[in-house]
């Protein structure tokens, strides 16, 4: 019964003030996510580049010397993840990139052995650009270094990547 003088109010349900809210909130945690993914790469990155000029060591693990796999090793417990001993294991850790979506902080496989298929070398991306990417790696004749993806002798034995911090 409606009582003279009081008002039909129409009860709406605040559904579009929800779906308002959720995707406030959403957006918020994609945006942290992003922030936190973008230190983890910064603190990757800056730790490899601390072992610039180490020389090379087939299977050394220090800055005394040290191989391709034990650099990204290193720089990727900074973020407390820990990647497996090899190149070769490290190619099928996180997921696979396409060279053209690499992005810095992703991981990139060379075959550089005598089979052309066999992942024996990994480096870093450190920068991307339009026209090129930049790596750091630990060569086997400078020590640890950085390159450039469309060096030729780079470019050739290019195998694929993977990204490991998503």
């Amino acid at each position: 019964m409606i009582l003279p003088g009081h008002k039909i109010t129409q009860i709406r349900r605040p559904g579009f003030l929800y779906l308002l809210l959720i995707l406030l909130l959403t957006a918020s945690c994609a945006s942290q996510k992003a922030k936190l993914r973008a230190k983890q790469v910064n603190e990757v990155i800056s730790t490899a580049r601390t072992y610039m000029g180490t020389p090379y060591k087939y299977g050394g693990t220090t800055r005394a010397g040290m191989d391709c796999s034990a650099l990204t090793i290193h720089a990727f417990q900074s973020i407390n993840l820990s990647l497996p001993r090899s190149a070769e294991d490290q190619s099928i850790v996180g997921e696979k990139i396409k060279q053209k979506d690499l992005q810095p902080g992703d991981l990139v496989f060379f075959a550089t052995g005598k089979r052309r298929r066999q992942v024996t070398h990994v480096g870093l991306v450190t920068d991307v650009n339009r026209k090129d990417v930049k790596f750091i790696h630990a060569s086997t004749s400078l020590g640890v270094i950085e390159n450039y993806l469309s060096m030729d002798y780079y470019a050739k034995r290019y195998r694929g990547a993977r990204r490991i911090i998503d």
